[in-house]
């Protein structure tokens, strides 16, 4: 592309405040041309940046070196959906909704559904490790991913795994692949396992007067076995906003609620966890539990849930969303710790999230044009991000650390685990050509002290 206007689109993805102008943009159509691409930049040791649809919110395809982005988005095709050995290939380029619709028609079923699956490509999925509402029970892309095709920085063609589920030869390629965030090589071709399709599905809602309430339920139902296929909470901020977006009669009088399904082939095991987790929602002071009739009114849920980062963007211009996460059994304590911190920068923070899984996703309703309140935001996560630490969790629980938690990747694995990681990314790419200035920072950011 040599016009200006024409690279803009390609300067920033779905993260606020992050842009830079790339020197190209490239649209391989094969693994052959992603390779006689590579074998140039690197033979010049230009940074090239690969791309999927640009959803990600850790400035994962943002080109901060500049350089070359590679756009994904001609390789699309869903090579194969196999019915007997219950897997399916496709390139990085197609749809996530697309391949979910296809998958279904089988009567089989691909788990990992993030938020943005309507418009993020399996390729972005499998770069960013991603997670979606189904976590809890099912896992994430890690999970699922089970052999690849990826061209190296040196052009060289690799593949790893394939249609086993058992294979133990050598270092894990694949899994060392997934997650990470294309600075180790371009993925031209995934085979990924399926599933039966669960036969039933009920969904419920539990709302809470006290938001404490609502975070200690999550861990009751755990702590009683049960596994549900989601397990959400929103917070009251959310809700309101999503309530006057969607409407369909969300609780806005709540400081809380917990969206939960439960599915499975055995009908009688479902509708005993749903009764099990009704109880439980009571027993924890729940003002009411409401179980959709029909898959409608399920539906209407799960989208108010999907919509939650959209709908939170119409407060104000600039939306910061992250996801620290913590164990399970601190959910009630990373809540709280929040709630304080928002208070303590006076700054509007909505929390929502996989709470069955400790993945909760504090966003910030601001403008960037506001350099005080930025500030004051920046310093809140700071905050957020030690609090999950000490609770013994983590920085990012699904969005990678791309260049936006760089600064922080250190407090989680501490500088003997960066400097493994640097090896590694130099065994893969001694130029250091791809996705330049992501994970790792130029300089670690001090860690806060927050006395609890």
């Amino acid at each position: 592309m040599e016009h200006t206007e024409a690279r803009v689109a390609y300067s920033y993805d779905a993260t606020p405040m992050l842009q830079n102008l790339p020197d190209g943009v490239v649209f391989p159509g094969s693994t052959e041309e992603v390779s006689q691409v590579l074998k140039v930049l690197n033979e010049y040791k230009i940074p090239v940046v690969g791309r999927g649809a640009g959803s990600n919110l850790c400035g994962g395809t943002v080109p901060i070196e500049g350089g070359i982005v590679m756009v994904m988005s001609r390789m699309k095709k869903l090579f194969e959906i196999d019915t007997d050995n219950l897997t399916a290939t496709f390139q990085p380029g197609l749809n996530t909704k697309e391949f979910h619709l296809a998958v279904e028609k089988y009567g089989l079923f691909y788990p990992p559904d993030p938020s943005s699956m309507v418009i993020s490509t399996l390729g972005g999925n499998i770069m960013e490790c991603a997670g979606g509402l189904r976590g809890l029970k099912y896992g994430t892309t890690k999970d699922y991913v089970i052999g690849l095709e990826a061209v190296l920085p040196s052009g060289d063609i690799i593949r790893t795994g394939g249609k086993l589920y058992k294979d133990v030869a050598g270092y894990d390629l694949t899994k060392l692949l997934v997650g990470s965030e294309g600075t180790l090589a371009i993925i031209t071709e995934a085979t990924v396992k399926l599933l039966p399709a669960p036969t039933y599905k009920k969904t419920m809602l539990a709302m809470y007067r006290d938001i404490h309430d609502a975070a200690r339920t999550v861990s009751k139902i755990i702590g009683n076995r049960i596994t549900p296929a989601t397990l959400e909470f929103i917070d009251n901020p959310t809700l309101r906003v999503v309530e006057a977006y969607n409407k369909i009669g969300l609780p806005v009088d709540m400081e809380a609620v917990l969206l939960i399904e439960q599915d499975g082939i055995d009908e009688g095991l479902v509708n005993k966890d749903i009764q099990d987790m009704i109880r439980i929602c009571k027993e924890q002071n729940a003002a009411d539990v409401q179980l959709a009739t029909t898959a409608e009114e399920a539906e209407k849920l799960m989208m108010a849930r999907r919509t939650a980062l959209s709908t939170l963007a119409r407060i104000k211009p600039t939306t910061i969303l992250e996801d620290a996460t913590v164990p399970r059994s601190k959910i009630a304590e990373m809540v709280n710790a929040i709630k304080k911190i928002s208070e303590k920068y006076n700054v509007q923070i909505c929390t929502f999230g996989h709470a069955g899984d400790g993945n909760l996703h504090p966003t910030c309703a601001t403008d960037a044009r506001n350099t005080d309140e930025i500030h004051r935001v920046e310093m809140a996560f700071e905050e957020i991000f030690e609090a999950a630490i000490q609770l013994g969790g983590t920085i990012t629980g699904e969005h990678g650390v791309g260049t936006v938690k760089a600064p922080y990747l250190e407090w989680k694995v501490g500088p003997a685990g960066i400097e493994l990681m640097k090896n590694i990314k130099k065994a893969f790419d001694p130029n250091n050509i791809m996705n330049p200035s992501k994970i790792f920072a130029k300089e670690s950011r001090k860690r806060v002290v927050i006395h609890q």
